[in-house]
């Protein structure tokens, strides 16, 4: 039998290996996609992302998580699932219809009626293989899940270029969504063997509920916080700025929410195994949180040095205004996957409700500051995000202290190493590229080149026992 640490990383691979490789295909369709339409355009689908996002967590309504926290699931749980999810997903699809107007009127945008109807029917699509994939994730099944993903992503971003090119302008963007969701649900359909079957336990459903529903009450709350700047920059700055912001977000969540949801959907199912053994939690807990910034600390240094000849190489001029945004947000990006994981803990535990509150109380500031600094600019709110993520860490750290005395002071003993390193290799990239004054591609080249090898340089020097555990770690997946 595989022990813990052998599912651990090998779920963990699988699963970044899809996320990684969704957003790297994702990131090809975009860059294509961005060089062929205005920033409007995707100004526009920013404008929606809160009501699409709302939408998607009210849909699974905490059913997923629910059934991958519960330890002995059947044919029932899975079968009664399946009809509730498929009958609420019908039910929102028709609010959306029915308040198209009106969420076209709060931006003045008619254009979105239409737009959010036609999008919304994802849903409905996305219904018919919730289930399954909360199966597979529960088994650990990381592997399908990529082999269904990856191509949908592909054929989805396929369809988005062809209508491009076409001259649809932001309905390519609508056709790449509807199609990706579509293949995949038929893809899940073909990787997991499981078909519901004629069986509905009302009973069974509320006790799913009971969790799941405090999962899906902070899942609506953080889909409103992450999507609420967008719908502020919206109402109070143009269509273009909305697009800017929106997409250095997406550029700075390429690495991030790789690294954070491939670690939250592994380490999930496989430490609620061991929900009771605080220790071994701990432990856990503990060297992935290391593991964590020793790679995401570098990656997003990095990325704030060469922010601007990377912008400029691969999405033209025109999105140049989008690079103050990306280098804040990669700041706050340093802590996000770390802050996430830490949350998890209350997951983990089965405390839901704590996972709720907390959830309620980071959301209530998040919202008043958002109000706040809205009034200035959106530099202004995107620094406020900066402090936004910095302070949630420290929250959902201080579970993490209660639960299993992993608090943030021992966390950041553990971290600040890789911190202090990364800001090293920073300055080395930042001087060569500045004294060379090369192109945009050398300027890439030259600093990742020389980040790559100063990082691992004083990771030898200072972090070896660890490099040399990551190195090990993955020598012997790999010859498995």
């Amino acid at each position: 039998m595989a022990s813990l640490t052998d599912k651990t990383l090998s779920g963990f691979i699988w699963a970044f290996g899809e996320r990684f490789g969704v957003q790297l295909l994702q990131m090809v369709v975009f860059i294509v996609l961005a060089r062929k339409i205005a920033p409007e355009a995707f100004g526009l689908m920013g404008m929606l992302a809160v009501f699409i996002a709302v939408s998607q967590s009210l849909t699974d309504s905490g059913f997923g998580q629910a059934l991958i926290q519960k330890k002995e699931t059947d044919e029932i749980d899975y079968s009664s699932v399946f009809y509730i999810n498929l009958i609420v997903s019908i039910v929102i699809y028709g609010l959306l219809f029915v308040t198209a107007p009106l969420i076209a009127s709060f931006y003045g945008e008619s254009i979105l009626i239409n737009l959010i109807r036609v999008l919304g029917l994802k849903f409905i699509i996305a219904a018919f293989s919730m289930v399954q994939i909360a199966r597979l994730t529960k088994e650990v099944q990381f592997k399908k899940l990529m082999m269904a993903k990856l191509p949908s992503t592909l054929l989805g971003g396929a369809a988005g270029i062809g209508a491009a090119y076409g001259g649809l302008g932001v309905w390519s963007l609508i056709i790449q969504q509807l199609t990706d969701s579509t293949a995949y649900s038929i893809q899940i359909w073909i990787q997991s063997k499981w078909r519901p079957i004629l069986v509905f336990d009302w009973q069974r459903v509320k006790e799913l509920f009971d969790f799941g529903s405090k999962i899906m009450i902070e899942g609506v709350l953080s889909r409103i916080y992450t999507n609420f700047y967008e719908v502020m920059i919206g109402r109070y700055f143009s269509t273009a700025q909305v697009g800017f912001y929106t997409q250095a977000n997406k550029i700075k969540q390429l690495p991030v929410q790789n690294i954070s949801n491939a670690l939250r959907r592994v380490t999930f199912p496989i430490l609620s195994e061991i929900q009771t053994d605080d220790m071994r939690l701990k432990r856990a807990y503990k060297k992935i949180v290391r593991q964590l910034f020793l790679v995401i600390a570098p990656i997003m240094v990095g990325a704030i040095v060469l922010a601007e000849p990377l912008f400029r190489f691969v999405l033209t001029e025109k999105w140049l205004p989008a690079v103050p945004y990306f280098q804040w947000l990669c700041i706050s990006g340093l802590f996000y996957p770390a802050s996430a994981y830490n949350l998890n803990i209350l997951k983990v535990k089965g405390r839901s409700d704590l996972f709720l509150y907390v959830g309620l109380v980071k959301k209530g500031i998040a919202v008043l500051g958002i109000l706040i600094f809205v009034q200035y600019s959106v530099i202004a709110l995107v620094i406020f995000r900066v402090f936004q993520s910095l302070l949630s860490y420290f929250i959902n750290s201080y579970y993490s202290g209660k639960f299993i005395a992993y608090g943030v002071f021992e966390q950041i003993q553990d971290i600040w190493c890789f911190l202090f390193l990364s800001a090293l290799m920073g300055g080395a990239m930042w001087g060569i590229t500045s004294y060379l004054a090369l192109g945009d591609l050398l300027t890439l080249i030259v600093g990742t080149v020389t980040g790559v090898i100063v990082y691992l340089s004083l990771l030898y020097q200072f972090e070896r026992e660890i490099m040399q555990y990551s190195i090990n770690t993955v020598k012997e997946f790999i010859s498995k």
